[in-house]
């Protein structure tokens, strides 16, 4: 009888259990009491302790050893050499020569008890090999993609560069043809959209998101009332050291404001302005048109004041829509 013990066969990355067949600590050779009986079992127990120890190529020459001097074990001899040969802990395997030992047990002893068992190891064996040439297919695979792609990286790059140096230059032609359309001879403020636009000749030149006043809906119609006026007007002035990072004068109110104002017994209110961002308070970016803020006025980013203030004269008509 022999005692089990669990065996892993294993491609590079794939795992198989299955239980197989301990290395004996003897054979029962003729008469275990005779001379070759006890040599015999001394050469069986030695290629099981060098089995244990992980001495797999002694133990194999052992059992090489009992094949050649006791041939009515071969049976048994070949199914240990063959699990040795297959066996994961064994550096040196070698799933050739373990499916030989198989083999050769299934042919030359037809009714050995470990016929069985050899069957369903080279079956075991046969699974393990595809399922190691598969990985070992798709590691070449991911190895040859990681070569493609390394040997791409150099173009990326110069792909990247080549995208940023086009980028600037059309930053630049945009800047030189939105120069050649200046300065611009109207502003148009549409309050719904919160969208200022400079015009010139009636083409578009730029548009800017804004900030109107906090009660954005209606016209302006006396002081205090924080909202945007509404009708036709005129940068009458122009301020470079305001609080609000430059600011441009709107002729808030006209004449019409005026009278309104005056039936309704208020006063208009005024100091209208298209401005950037109150200063210290620049870093808030585009972010600060997520809300209306002011107490009537058009805000900007301060980069986009600049520009409208470079390129919007005195003179230059406003027209703020509802």
């Amino acid at each position: 009888m022999y005692a089990g013990k669990k065996l892993r066969l294993t491609g590079e990355y794939l795992r198989i259990f299955f239980i197989c067949i301990m290395i004996a600590p003897f054979f029962t050779v003729g008469c275990s009491h005779t001379d070759e009986g006890r040599q015999a079992r001394s050469i069986s127990q030695e290629a099981n302790d060098f089995f244990n120890q992980g001495k797999y190529e002694e133990s194999l020459r052992n059992y090489e050893l009992i094949l050649e001097k006791y041939p009515s074990t071969s049976d048994r001899v070949l199914f240990e050499m063959g699990i040795i040969y297959a066996y994961s802990e064994n550096e040196q395997k070698d799933y050739q020569k373990s499916l030989e030992c198989f083999h050769k047990v299934i042919s030359d002893y037809p009714d050995s008890k470990y016929r069985q068992d050899s069957q369903m190891m080279i079956l075991q064996i046969n699974n393990v090999i595809m399922k190691d040439n598969i990985i070992a297919l798709q590691h070449a695979q991911i190895k040859n993609s990681r070569q493609a792609v390394k040997g791409k990286e150099h173009e990326i790059v110069s792909l990247q560069e080549r995208i940023e140096n086009l980028e600037q230059q059309i930053e630049a032609l945009e800047e030189k043809i939105f120069a050649l359309k200046l300065p611009a001879d109207k502003v148009l403020i549409e309050k719904k959209e919160r969208r200022l636009t400079l015009l010139s000749k009636g083409e578009v030149i730029k548009t800017y998101r804004v900030a109107l006043g906090k009660n954005p809906v209606g016209p302006k119609e006396r002081q205090g009332d924080n909202k945007t006026p509404e009708g036709v007007y005129i940068i009458d002035s122009r301020n470079g050291n305001s609080g609000f990072h430059l600011a441009l004068h709107i002729s808030y109110p006209n004449k019409r404001d005026v009278r309104r104002a005056k039936e309704l017994g208020v006063s208009p209110g005024g100091n209208i302005m298209i401005h950037g961002l109150k200063n210290g308070f620049g870093l808030l970016g585009a972010s600060h048109a997520e809300e209306d803020w002011t107490n009537g006025c058009i805000a900007v980013t301060n980069q986009e004041m600049e520009e409208i203030y470079k390129y919007v004269p005195n003179g230059t008509t406003v027209v703020i829509k509802p």
